[in-house]
Formats: structure tokens, C-alpha cells, sequence
């Protein structure tokens, strides 16, 4: 029994309920959201799907004051959160003062109901907010941690597979840091049919190909006023590589003992979520900015835990 919870059902929490329900990666979803108006809707719209759908999901919905739910749930996936700042200003931090006040009231809410199963964060400022979920939770770090720069590293083999005609799954490599501002490609990972970027594209193309993974989320917002598909997907494909014990090689926000805070950076997520965090060999450069990037998100996380 793979058993979901999702709390937050604006339109990437309903995005990843949507694509659990419909392609059978869940038994049993429990939807969560302030707004219980909206959280029945989706409730009763993913029931209506049933009938013509591949695959039965049990759908629950819960009252914001009923969390008992998630007792037995194996995997929560937690979107809240207003975007619109973010999309206003280009900043993932934009939403700060909103998420780390949700993830601070959430996170007790999770505790209390004794759930003990993955927490995988979608929430920006993911890895702040990822951060604070794992110490109000109290849940091992291995248990707590956020698509980070999952979703940047797909944007760059994108772009990286469009400039080569090749399908981006042809693409390997990370992005890593910060979820937001001072992510970067780390190009002495990337390759393509084992070919190293850096023979296959000059300095200048490789600038260019870091900025059109940064912009199109932000064309993707400004166009549409949000962006869920993409996100979404890296969310639940990190709930399938926990259901299936995969042992998935991937970046996740994960906790890297190396730079002391929750970052973008690879890791093994498997039944028991992110069970190792593997180093990597970086250019000199590439750890200066790994190591800024991380100061930045320590520096954050002091304006709310002083301690």
C-alpha cells in the first residue's frame, strides 16, 4: 500500500495529485490545504477522474484541523505556498516570509500526528524551507528533503539536448546550490553519449545555455502566472524512486555535511529517502560557488533560528 499525502493544492500540489491519481502511482492519497473550499473541489474533481482512469486511487481530503491522517502515510509531498512574489520580482525568496512561516506552522502539525514516513518538499525557498521542516518535524534528515536543483538540472539537459537535437534524457550531469538565484550548471559533470561539455560546447555557448535554463521559468511564469508541470513531476518522481526503492543517483535538496546546510547537490534516494550523499569532484570554481551558494542559505536560515 503506497499511501501520499499531499499538503498545499494550488496548482503544483494539484499537479502532483493529479499525476498520481492518473497514472497509478499511488493506493491512497490524502489531500491537505488551508483553504478547504478548494481542497474538496480537488477532492472532488480527482474522484470524478475514476471511472475512466487506468487505475483505482483511494482519495481522501482533511479538515486543516484534522491531522490525524497522516499517521500512516508513507510520503508527503508538501507544496504550499503564494507565488505570485516570486514571479513578480524573479526571486524564489520573494516567498520567504510566507513558506518559512507555513513550514513553521506545518512542520508541528506533521510531528504531532505521529508521522514517520519521507517528506519530500516542493515549497520555495526549497532548501530553507526544506531546512525548517526537518528540524520542526524532528524526522531524521534522511527522511527530509526537497526537489532543489532536480527541477534546474532538467531545465539545463533540456536546453543542453535542444542545442544537440538529442532527447535531454541523453544528458547527464548537475545543476547544483540554492533552488533560486545562485544555482549553477556544474559543467565539469555534464556529458552527453559520454562526450564532455566542455568538448562540445565553447565557454560562450555554455553562458548561454546556463541563462536559457535560468529564463524559462521565468517566461514559463510571467506567461502563465505559475509553473507546476515540471516541478510536479520532479516531486513525484522522487515519491516513485522512495516507493521503489530505487537508489536513484540524482541532485535533491538534500543535507551535505560538507557545507552544513540543505543544498542542491546529488544524492541515493531510496526506501529510506536520501540514504547517502556521494562527493564530488569539482573544479575549483565550481566549489567556490557551491560553498557561496550555501553560505547564502545559512545566512537565511540564522534570521530564523538565531540559535
Amino acid at each position: 500500500m503506497r499511501k501520499v499525502a499531499v499538503i498545499g493544492l494550488g496548482h503544483v500540489g494539484a499537479t502532483a495529485a493529479f499525476i498520481l491519481v492518473t497514472h497509478g502511482y499511488a493506493d491512497e492519497l490524502l489531500l491537505l490545504d488551508k483553504n478547504e473550499k478548494k481542497c474538496a473541489a480537488e477532492w472532488g474533481d480527482l474522484r470524478d477522474t475514476l471511472p475512466r482512469n487506468d487505475h483505482y486511487v483511494k482519495v481522501n481530503w482533511s479538515t486543516w484541523d484534522d491531522w490525524s491522517g497522516l499517521k500512516d502515510v508513507d510520503v508527503i509531498i508538501t507544496a504550499f505556498g503564494d507565488v505570485s512574489a516570486t514571479i513578480k520580482t524573479g526571486d524564489r525568496f520573494a516567498e520567504f516570509p510566507i513558506n518559512t512561516a507555513n513550514a513553521k506552522e506545518v512542520g508541528p502539525k506533521i510531528k504531532e500526528s505521529g508521522f514517520h514516513g519521507i517528506i519530500i518538499n516542493i515549497s520555495n525557498p526549497c532548501d530553507v524551507v526544506t531546512s525548517i521542516l526537518q528540524r520542526e518535524t524532528g524526522l531524521p534528515r534522511n527522511q527530509v528533503f526537497g526537489t532543489g536543483t532536480f527541477l534546474d538540472t532538467a531545465r539545463m539537459q533540456r536546453v543542453v539536448g535542444e542545442k544537440l537535437g538529442q532527447d535531454p534524457r541523453n544528458v547527464s550531469g548537475f545543476n547544483l546550490g540554492e533552488h533560486g538565484s545562485s544555482q549553477f550548471t556544474a559543467w565539469s559533470t555534464v556529458n552527453v553519449n559520454n562526450k564532455s561539455a566542455f568538448d562540445l560546447f565553447t565557454e560562450e555557448e555554455r553562458a548561454e545555455m546556463d541563462q536559457a535554463s535560468k529564463d524559462n521559468a521565468f517566461k514559463v511564469g510571467f506567461g502563465k502566472g505559475y509553473t507546476c508541470y515540471a516541478v510536479a513531476t520532479c516531486g513525484v518522481r522522487l515519491a516513485n524512486a522512495v516507493f521503489s526503492d530505487a537508489k536513484m543517483y540524482g541532485p535533491t535538496s538534500c543535507f551535505v555535511e560538507s557545507v552544513g546546510t540543505y543544498i542542491g547537490h546529488p544524492s541515493i534516494v531510496g526506501k529510506n529517502g536520501v540514504e547517502a550523499v556521494p562527493e564530488l569532484d569539482l573544479l575549483p570554481d565550481e566549489r567556490e560557488k557551491l560553498e557561496a551558494s550555501a553560505k547564502k542559505l545559512k545566512d537565511s536560515l540564522a534570521t530564523i533560528y538565531p540559535d
